[in-house]
This record gives structure tokens, sequence and C-alpha cells, in this order.
């Protein structure tokens, strides 16, 4: 149970840019508007309270009660400003022409999570499954960090970037590592658990998010937490099943042990039962064109291709 944390650090990476590219109250700038309010002799806040659409192709302004008359301009001349609430500056200014850079901002992390899902099985494989979440997890956190305290744009996009790259390690090696520790009958319920997680994350950030409105301390509120997924090294086990593939079958019988006095059930004794599952799973030697084999795989298949 203790692998499923992670995964609800992982719902502020996917989804927390709901809260963290929340667009304020703003007004978008336009080389007409002072022409406009010189012309109306309006102040700032009598040019947001006032200036209201025209007819098609015009935008016009009412002039003072005591002139009693209507001044219209050309729409490409002059921009009409909706009346707001105070109005404030959005930092990088990611508002107006520029809103564009917020939709950029979460393609980063997808693109992130799809290059780093074409390697993160090999990472696992070769170093094991415990300590590429750990090292993931770290550097997650430390992009997260760094996102939080970006001086600009670009840096903001680049450290984006790489968490999603990293963040999907993380993701994947904990769902490996926690199947790997049971059987096969209970994988589809420690699969369904792990993605509850997931859930709980995103309950956690709606309120953590309006706790902490500014993105920045939003930022921080959700990434320096995972630091103490670090903890993990000492409490956390590797997966018995890689350890048993790397032939250190001193560690798999001690991690076994352990499992086996937790359950209140007997150690094992032989780990030719072990070895005898490993070696039938490799001679299945699986390929992604099993999901089309059958009509039910083909459904399931287009299903979750098409939901994902």
């Amino acid at each position: 149970m203790k692998v499923l944390a992670p995964l609800s650090a992982f719902a502020p990476i996917y989804v927390g840019i709901v809260f963290l590219a929340f667009t304020p109250d703003h007004r978008c700038r336009s080389p007409g508007a002072a022409e406009l309010s010189r012309r109306c002799g309006w102040s700032l806040a009598e040019e947001l309270a006032t200036c209201r659409w025209g007819p098609v192709g015009t935008a016009g302004c009412t002039t003072r009660p005591a002139q009693k008359t209507e001044v219209w301009f050309d729409l490409h001349t002059v921009l009409c400003l909706r009346p707001l609430r105070p109005w404030c500056d959005p930092q990088f200014n990611l508002v107006c022409d520029d809103s564009w850079k917020v939709d950029l901002f979460q393609s980063c992390v997808n693109l992130g999570f799809f290059l780093g899902s074409l390697g993160v099985g090999y990472i696992a494989d070769r170093f094991g499954r415990k300590l590429c979440l750990l090292a993931t997890t770290l550097m997650s956190t430390v992009l997260g960090v760094l996102m939080a305290v970006a001086p600009d744009y670009t840096s903001l996009l680049l450290f984006r970037l790489l968490q999603g790259l990293v963040s999907k390690g993380s993701w994947t090696s904990g769902y490996i590592l926690i199947t790997e520790f049971v059987g096969l009958g209970y994988r589809r319920t420690v699969a369904i658990l792990y993605q509850t997680a997931f859930t709980g994350g995103l309950v956690l950030l709606s309120g953590v998010a309006y706790a902490i409105p500014h993105w920045r301390w939003l930022q921080l509120a959700i990434s320096l937490p995972t630091f103490l997924f670090l903890l993990y090294y000492w409490c956390v086990p590797e997966s018995p099943r890689w350890l048993l593939s790397q032939k250190r079958n001193a560690q798999v019988v001690k991690i076994l042990d352990h499992i086996a006095q937790k359950n209140g059930k007997l150690p094992l004794t032989d780990l030719k039962m072990l070895f005898l599952e490993e070696d039938v799973t490799e001679k299945l030697r699986p390929s992604f064109a099993d999901l089309f084999v059958t009509p039910q795989l083909r459904k399931h298949t287009f299903i979750l291709m098409y939901l994902w």
C-alpha cells in the first residue's frame, strides 16, 4: 500500500494545469485604446466601465451625459474593452494574443509523458523497479520546485517537459513494482487500488488549490511534500521478481520471508516454483500484436485507446 502514495502526487502534474493556468481578470492592451480614451475624455476607470460594442464592423463609446452625443470608431483601429473587476497584469502575460502558450505548456508535459514511456521500461529492467521509482520521483520533485521559481516562460516550458519525461517513469515503475509483489490472481485488484490513489490526489489538489490561489506557491505546495517519498529507500523492498531475474536469490528469500511473516504465512522453502513461473512467462513471448488476437481483446484495446 505504501507504493500507492506516489500516484497521488502524479495527479497535480497531469491535471494541475486547471489551477496553475487559471486566467485572472485582465484587459488586453490595444494601440487604439489611448486614442479612444482621448477622444471620449475618459479616465481608465471610465474606459473600462463605459466602452461597449457597436454595430458590426464598429466599436463605440458613449460620451458623458452632458454632451448627449455618440462617437464611433472603426473596429480595426479601436479595441473596445469589456468591463471587468480590478485589472491585474498576469505573470508571463499568457492571455489575449498569447493565450495559446498555456496550451503549449500542457502539451510539453504530454510530450514528456510520451518520450518517457519509451525508455522507462528499459531503465526499470536494467537498474531495478525501486531505483527507477526513487530516481524519477527525486527528479520530478526537483523539477516541480524549479517550475515554481522559473524566471521566464521558456525555462518554465523546459522544466515542464523534463518533469513529464521523468514523472511518467515514477508512475510506470511504481505500477510494475506493486503488481510484481502479488500473484496473478490479485493483480487486477492491486491495479485498481493503484488508480484510486490518483483519484485521491485529485481530491487533495482541489483543496490545496482552494487554499493557495497563487500559482507559484501552489506549485511549491504540491512539489515539496513528494520529497518524503524518498524515504521509500528504507521501507519499500525491491521487486522479488526482478531480483530473481538478476539471480540475486539471497535477497529474494529475505524479502519473501518478511512478506510471509507479515501475512502470517509459512516462508517459501523452494524458489523453484518462482523459477517455473518466470520460465513460463518467458516462453510465452508476448508482443503488441497479442492485443488484437481475439475479438474480445480487440474490443478492449480499441476502447482503451479511444479513452486515452
